[in-house]
């Protein structure tokens, strides 16, 4: 009787139909006086609940699944049939919970003068609420328009193809939202060339034929990196220019003053960056701690810029620093937050010039353990701006110049702090992934020269390390005073997700018990069962895919893949609006100034967090976007090579291979794998031939040839070249395969004499 009344109500419960709010198994058990041993089986029930894809936990909250949560950034898609404005969330995965949910976007009557009313097209930040009882086919979300993030697009990119006798054809870049060609009337085509990259104003729709345009811009060859970047700021609505009024401020500020600030210029920070850093927002010291009681301990100071001292809550710096939410990196640039004069000189910590920061002294044990800390707001003086590799060489016994009067008083007692952290880190059990990140070296053009792995060192971890217990330091600090934050926050993953996972390990003999509870520590166990295997990476990525999307919110639950309890962004202001956030609530709590955090419901602090981690999700698309276009245009001159690779992914359709040494995705269709029918298995990641049993599985090296390179949509088509192997003793039954989504193969050409296969062409890779 309770797992069925628990069931029915709980589920209501998160609906909205009985009772609005955050609700976990507390406020669960309360409303249906749910007591004693009875706790354990709504406890068992909710489990079976989220196991069964019923509910959704984020953190202690319980959610329905797929359910939308009150703040959202949603596309105002159209108008349904009462003219009601109708939007969807920007942000929805699809794979997991199906069609995005639609939202009425209530409209007031009589708008406030001034009140923006949003139209289709518009980019909105809305409170939503669950409708109680939708009609069928009825959106099930209500909205009320907080603020409007950007315009209906009037402009489009695209390629310029020119016609004979003047005009000519546009061929938009974002095939979605625009799936046709555009005309460009003679006269209307400016200074744009055949096949360059232009930006156009669009005209009054016609009720016939192609829509036509006036060519407003023209962005250069669509080679370079820098018209490949603009597609992705242009089609993301990315603000990439400063308002005048921006610019206006930042121009006109002045350097900070000693008032109100402790002097700790003398202090020996150090800042410890990549190569090609342009602004320095963190450096570190590391001393050992006096204190007898602290015997092998260590005093750590993290001094961060005090960017809260120039963008001060209001001014036209903060407002266009929320716009845009964070810094976007590109290969050959970067769209910053902040104006140059802000983050790459007033707030970059250069070396022997009085900077203002935030510093956060820690002190830890010999264990590594941080036993207390405290906020300082300070002026310091770097001592020395190194390279990673710099750093690193004085270490291994390579100093220079530079280094080696760093190497004893400063360098040193970093690393042995560092062997101290970790220690904790090891007990600590984060989430330990090796996935190698690759670099793109552009030549002076802004085309790819080619793609590097950087090597991984010990210097990186440092900077990391410290990073992380400085923002765990924040966190409980503002905790401590009672002070609202926006936490930096990573849910466990989903209990669906675990299942594949484990149906997944199952294929390649690494079982795991059915049911068991996966903290990082067992997660940090499989991948150590891989390391060295041929899964190696494949269950690196497969774990990777398996975790929730970090994200800011101004509720706490915890950071799962660096298993902390709390944690906040709070070292890089200069590109993180979070960061700023953090440091004005220090400011606040600590009585450092009067430019801390202003008075703030949690609901617009909500509000912040959801826009905020909207535009990081945008900024993440665009540059893997970017990335892939770069590539694929790299590329483009190869169609006809081979390469080595490995599925990355497989699917009803096809398999998507990664390239071992550039790391480019693309895609074989099912169709040209061979002259079997090959049916996909999802439990164990496959297409199987139903007569031969030829496999192709996730995780598999494979060889292909490159078949067509689309730079404007970065996507890449492959032939397989390998043949797939026959594992275990024939082939799998047939069991409804074309209703499982299997695909006929092609008719394999003849293997060549002496050897199996298709012949192969040897490529640059």
């Amino acid at each position: 009787m309770l797992a069925f009344i628990a069931r029915e109500k709980a589920i209501a419960l998160k609906a909205g139909k009985a009772s609005p709010g955050k609700i976990g198994k507390r406020e669960i058990a309360r409303a249906f006086d749910v007591k004693g041993s009875d706790r354990i089986g709504l406890k068992a029930l909710l489990k079976q609940l989220e196991s069964d894809g019923a509910v959704e936990r984020r953190g202690k909250s319980i959610h329905t699944a797929g359910a939308l949560p009150p703040v959202v950034v949603a596309d105002i898609t159209g108008r349904d049939h009462d003219g009601d404005l109708v939007a969807e969330p920007t942000e929805w995965d699809n794979a997991e919970h199906g069609a995005p949910p639609r939202i009425i976007v209530n409209v007031p009557k009589r708008p406030r003068p001034g009140q923006i009313i949003p139209g289709v097209g518009d980019r909105v930040l809305l409170r939503v609420e669950a409708e109680a009882n939708p009609e069928p086919g009825e959106p099930p979300y209500s909205g009320r328009v907080i603020k409007a993030l950007s315009k209906a697009k009037t402009q489009v990119l695209g390629v310029y193809r020119a016609l004979p006798g003047g005009g000519g054809r546009l061929s938009p870049v974002d095939k979605k939202s625009l799936n046709r060609e555009i005309n460009i009337p003679p006269g209307a085509e400016g200074e744009a060339r055949d096949g360059d990259l232009v930006a156009v104003d669009l005209m009054r729709d016609r009720h016939v034929g192609l829509p036509s345009a006036k060519v407003r811009e023209r962005l250069g060859s669509v080679t370079s990196e820098a018209a490949i970047s603009l597609i992705a700021l242009k089609t993301h609505g990315i603000p990439y220019e400063f308002r005048p009024e921006t610019l206006a401020a930042a121009g006109a500020a002045g350097e900070a003053s000693m008032r109100g600030r402790e002097d700790w210029r003398d202090l020996p920070l150090i800042t410890i960056d990549p190569a090609d850093a342009r602004d320095h927002d963190d450096a570190v010291h590391a001393e050992p701690d006096p204190d007898p009681d602290n015997a092998g301990g260590f005093i750590l100071t993290v001094a961060i810029a005090d960017v809260a001292a120039y963008v001060t809550p209001g001014s036209a710096l903060d407002r266009e620093a929320l716009d845009r939410g964070n810094s976007v990196y590109f290969p050959g640039r970067v769209v910053p937050m902040l104006p140059e004069r802000i983050s790459n000189e007033l707030c970059s910590l250069m070396p022997n010039v009085d900077r203002p920061a935030l510093a956060a002294r820690m002190v830890i044990g010999k264990d590594g353990r941080k036993r207390r800390h405290s906020f300082h707001r300070i002026m310091m003086r770097s001592a020395a701006k190194l390279a990673y590799p710099r750093a690193q060489a004085a270490i291994d016994g390579m100093t220079d110049e530079i280094t080696a009067p760093l190497l004893e008083p400063v360098l040193r007692p970093l690393w042995a702090a560092y062997t101290a952290l970790k220690i904790e880190r090891e007990h600590r059990s984060p989430l330990d992934l090796e996935l190698p990140e690759r670099k793109l070296l552009l030549n002076v053009d802004g085309s790819i020269h080619r793609v590097i792995i950087p090597p991984r060192l010990d210097a990186h971890r440092l900077i990391e390390e410290f990073m992380i217990l400085a923002n765990v330091a924040a966190a409980q600090a503002l905790e401590d005073k009672r002070q609202q934050l926006i936490y930096r926050a990573h849910d466990e993953p989903t209990q669906e997700k675990i299942h594949a996972l484990s149906e997944f390990l199952t294929t390649i003999d690494m079982k795991i018990a059915k049911g068991q509870v996966l903290k990082t520590k067992q997660f940090n166990g499989i991948l150590a069962r891989a390391k060295g295997t041929d899964h190696e990476a494949v269950v690196n990525e497969t774990i990777l895919r398996t975790q929730a999307q970090a994200e800011y919110t101004s509720d706490n639950y915890g950071h799962f893949g660096l298993n902390l309890r709390r944690y906040a962004h709070f070292t890089s202001p200069i590109r993180r609006y979070a960061d700023l956030i953090v440091h004005r609530a220090l400011i606040r709590a600590f009585g450092f100034g009067s430019d801390g955090l202003p008075d703030m419901s949690p609901e617009d602090l909500a509000e912040i967090a959801a826009r905020i981690s909207a535009a990081e999700r945008r900024a993440m698309a665009a540059e893997r976007e970017t990335n892939d276009r770069l590539i694929a245009t790299f590329l483009v001159d190869q169609v006809g090579a081979s390469f080595v690779g490995r599925i990355s992914g497989v699917t009803r359709a096809g398999l998507f291979v990664k390239l071992a040494e550039t790391g480019a995705d693309g895609f074989v269709p099912a169709a040209t794998l061979g002259a079997d029918y090959f049916r996909y298995e999802e439990a164990h990641r496959a297409l199987i031939g139903n007569r031969t049993g030829e496999t192709f599985r996730l995780g598999d090296t494979v060889e292909v040839k490159l078949v067509e390179a689309a730079p404007f949509a970065g996507a890449l088509r492959f032939e397989l070249l390998s043949d797939g192997k026959v594992r275990g003793h024939g082939a799998p039954p047939l069991r409804n395969s074309r209703a499982r989504g299997g695909a006929p193969g092609a008719r394999k050409p003849p293997a060549r004499p002496g050897g199996k296969g298709r012949k192969k062409r040897k490529g640059k890779p």
